[in-house]
């Protein structure tokens, strides 16, 4: 059951890449649909003025604008830099912090986001889901 579950998890992983890659920048929305950001398809993460303030690399480290490491994704669970986990995202697409803890979710089909009230707090369609996460939940970016 376990390796059912993690050949999934992979899938939908690879998937929301290969969208994301597709697709190129992919914008971040706020609640309101305005446009706070972009993350463009080899990971670099811009704020609203296109300024880079981050990035993704491909072996699944988070860097800030100067390069350096915040953390690390590692099949949809993601890791501060001392190794611990500080939050995962189910396969249904529920993010929850590192004590397990529902913290939000992020809808596979249109990139909705919501918090753990179910309360929209930005869209990002076509962004990986681990992605999504560390941007609105996470924090990694310095956004609120």
């Amino acid at each position: 059951m376990k390796r059912i579950r993690l050949y999934f998890m992979v899938a939908v992983l690879a998937l929301a890449g290969m969208m994301a890659t597709e697709a190129g920048a992919q914008v971040l929305r706020d609640a309101d649909f305005n446009s706070i950001g972009r993350i463009n398809g080899n990971g670099v993460v811009r704020d609203g003025t296109m300024h880079s303030i981050g990035s993704f690399d491909a072996d699944g480290t988070v860097r800030d604008a100067k390069g350096n490491a915040l953390g690390i994704i590692k099949e949809l669970e993601i890791f501060d830099t001392d190794g611990t986990r500080i939050g995962y995202i189910n396969t249904d697409g529920t993010v929850r912090d590192g004590e397990s803890n529902i913290v939000g979710y992020i809808s596979i089909n249109d990139g909705k986001v919501t918090n753990a009230e179910k309360k929209a707090i930005g869209f990002a369609r076509g962004v990986r889901v681990d992605w999504i996460a560390c941007y609105y939940f996470f924090h990694f970016f310095g956004n609120k």
